[in-house]
């Protein structure tokens, strides 16, 4: 018996910059978790995951990770993905430091 699909989101990071960005439902790439598309159906996760893997010049190391709906979309599912959203975590530079501390995480 298979493990029943758990709801999904595309993840890469920027080949220029290496920042975390997330793939959203009208093809941009988001440095926001909470602005990814949440994908729900396994197929349609395959073919967004080879979308984004086909985009060599922009984005790098391209996969799917677990995610969760919350109030103001997408949450991460797992430490590992929490702990990619917020961004770098010895001092505020990057993403802490470019935006508002709540990433909805």
């Amino acid at each position: 018996m298979s493990r029943r699909f758990t709801p999904k989101v595309v993840t890469a990071n920027r080949l220029r910059e290496g920042d975390v960005v997330y793939l959203t439902a009208d093809n941009a790439w988001s440095p926001f978790h909470h602005a990814a598309e949440l994908i729900e159906d396994e197929a349609h996760a395959q073919m967004r995951l080879l979308h984004a893997m086909s985009q060599k010049l922009e984005v790098v190391g391209a996969y799917l990770a677990d995610a969760k709906p919350g109030p103001n979309g997408p949450e991460p599912a797992h430490f590992r993905e929490a702990f990619r959203a917020r961004g770098p975590s010895n001092y505020d530079h990057g993403k802490q430091a470019d935006f508002p501390t709540d990433l909805g995480v």
